[in-house]
């Protein structure tokens, strides 16, 4: 059986991160470098297996990729070791971009 993860939307996750939620982003270092949102933390999906002790705990994790199946699968991995509250960001970098919401640099 998959964990329990739940799709947002941008305005789901922005809400989400204003009031506290970790936004992690599993996109590799070119994507990062390229552009990414403000106050993310990297953990790129090549590198998490190796670092996920490093993710500090809260209450939700929201995980964004380009466009959302990396994410999920690290939102999935996530909640079935045990952490709840796990978000995947539905559309990802792109979808946030879209919606206008702040981005340094450019969607890659």
């Amino acid at each position: 059986m998959e964990p329990d993860v739940e799709d947002i939307t941008p305005e789901e996750a922005a809400a989400l991160i204003a009031g506290g939620a970790l936004l992690v982003d599993v996109r590799e270092q070119e994507e990062w470098d390229a552009g990414h949102v403000e106050g993310a933390l990297h953990f790129p999906l090549s590198t998490l297996p190796a670092r996920w002790q490093e993710l500090p705990d809260a209450d939700r994790t929201v995980f964004i990729c380009r466009t959302g199946g990396r994410s999920m699968a690290a939102a999935e991995a996530f909640a079935a070791a045990g952490r709840a509250g796990c978000a995947n960001l539905a559309g990802g970098a792109q979808a946030w971009a879209a919606a206008g919401r702040p981005f340094t640099g450019r969607v890659a």
